[in-house]
């Protein structure tokens, strides 16, 4: 069988362009508004997508002056979309910096059982002072702290979904057995940041656990996910970076004992469609036009840790910058944006207009064909597994996207025409379920070890 494109669909209010809210088609208030995310749902399980994501953060992000602010809580969100679509996978940012594994392990496990196997959560570590400030601290833990405490979590959130066996449920009316203690594993974990007991009080799920996402491309991020993770989000602008990223991480996630098949590297392209590439690039003008730049600067100061006033919009950036060693946020973001604004030569005014419409992702105006032929690249040369699509504007922009690109790629035998039989997100990524650790020997080492048929626990 030919090797599958995988497609997820990242879903960000009225686009993600952030002058998009701006345009007379899009809706101000869509961010809060169900029948706006139901839509987006529909039309990327139209268009056999993968799954959709939800990003997320405890805190505000930016000026509420800048664009659509504030967010409806991710897991709660996708709950209602579980009802609204059959397919498609749901995946939901939830950081390890500012939750609990019980809590958190038991939310995604009932989306994933709602879902009937269709969860995921993409794990983040929240590089922002104004979260943690949210959370009674006064600054951000440390980069690496942050990482130590999430492979802890996830540790700790992989015993609890495993606490139940996949046939504790005896459900004997007769002799009023309902279910085996015998197969309820507490964890009674006691680690450096948690001390859970367990056993979780949800039953093993579709899936086993959620597919497990991860975003970071800084070094720390690059070894947890060689680790742990089956999907990697990623932000590169050109397809050498691509390459190597690519064949770095398959080459950490062997190193670990894993299979680097069971992890699957998908790079953001905000795609901006027109018939022509002249009425793609006259659309990409549109939203440039639309940027309030002084908003920029802002951000970007804080994204570089530099004082305000430091830059000037016709200017280059200054010559002298922190080096990364000395960022405690967002490190592959502050790299990514430094190589972008030295590679191409750009003045603050045109780095601001290259990263309004995807922070950093790749951003490619052109025609639906440009479109096709550029992902295709990209996933042939070895530079990803499949995409992050990520529309500059919402919903025109996904809508297009699937009526003109997704026909592309099916006739080019990289996109499937339906669905299929397969139901879990994990058969839709090519993933085993996973062992319960407490039943079935370690294996690999890879988190995903056994193929196992997926089977939802009878709550009856």
């Amino acid at each position: 069988m030919t090797r599958q494109l995988h497609l997820n669909a990242f879903l960000m209010n009225t686009g993600h362009h952030e002058a998009s809210w701006r345009l007379p088609e899009s809706d101000p208030y869509a961010h809060v508004e169900l029948d706006h995310y139901v839509r987006l749902a529909r039309t990327a399980e139209r268009g056999t997508f993968d799954s959709l994501f939800l990003a997320d953060g405890p805190q505000l992000w930016g000026s509420v002056g800048q664009r659509p602010a504030g967010a409806l809580e991710p897991l709660t969100l996708l709950t209602a979309l579980a009802t609204a679509t059959e397919h498609i996978g749901l995946i939901a940012t939830a950081s390890t910096s500012y939750n609990s594994p019980y809590n958190l392990a038991r939310k995604f496990a009932s989306l994933d059982i709602i879902s009937g196997g269709r969860a995921g959560w993409n794990i983040v570590t929240t590089a922002a002072a104004e979260a943690a400030r949210n959370f009674g601290l006064d600054a951000e833990p440390a980069h690496a702290q942050r990482y130590a405490r999430a492979a802890e979590f996830l540790d700790v959130a992989l015993k609890l979904w495993d606490s139940w066996e996949d046939d504790v449920i005896v459900a004997d009316k007769a002799s009023g057995v309902w279910g085996d203690d015998t197969k309820i594993h507490p964890p009674r974990h006691k680690g450096t940041y948690f001390s859970v007991e367990g056993p979780l009080n949800v039953p093993r799920t579709p899936q086993g656990y959620p597919l497990l996402v991860q975003a970071g491309s800084s070094e720390d991020g690059k070894s947890f996910a060689a680790r742990y993770a089956e999907a990697v989000f990623t932000a590169q602008q050109t397809i050498e970076d691509a390459r190597a990223f690519y064949a770095d991480l398959k080459s950490r996630t062997a190193a670990t004992g894993r299979d680097p098949g069971h992890l699957k590297v998908l790079p953001g392209i905000v795609p901006v469609l027109g018939s022509t590439q002249a009425e793609a690039l006259a659309a990409e003008r549109v939203l440039e036009d639309h940027i309030v730049h002084a908003q920029g600067v802002g951000n970007l100061e804080r994204l570089l840790q530099l004082p305000s006033d430091t830059l000037e919009l016709d200017a280059q950036l200054p010559a002298e910058l922190p080096p990364e060693s000395a960022i405690e946020g967002a490190k592959s973001r502050y790299t990514l944006v430094v190589e972008l604004a030295r590679r191409d030569r750009l003045t603050v005014r045109q780095l601001i207009g290259r990263l309004g419409g995807g922070r950093g992702h790749l951003t490619f105006a052109g025609t639906p064909e440009q479109v096709a032929d550029k992902i295709e690249t990209w996933f042939t040369r070895g530079a990803a597994d499949g995409f992050n699509i990520m529309p500059a504007v919402l919903p025109s922009g996904l809508e297009a996207f699937v009526d003109h690109v997704v026909p592309l790629l099916r006739a080019r035998g990289l996109l499937r025409e339906e669905y299929g039989p397969r139901r879990t997100l994990r058969e839709r990524y090519g993933l085993p379920r996973p062992a319960n650790q407490y039943v079935e020997p370690a294996g690999s080492g890879d988190p995903v070890l056994v193929q196992k048929p997926a089977q939802k626990p009878s709550l009856v």
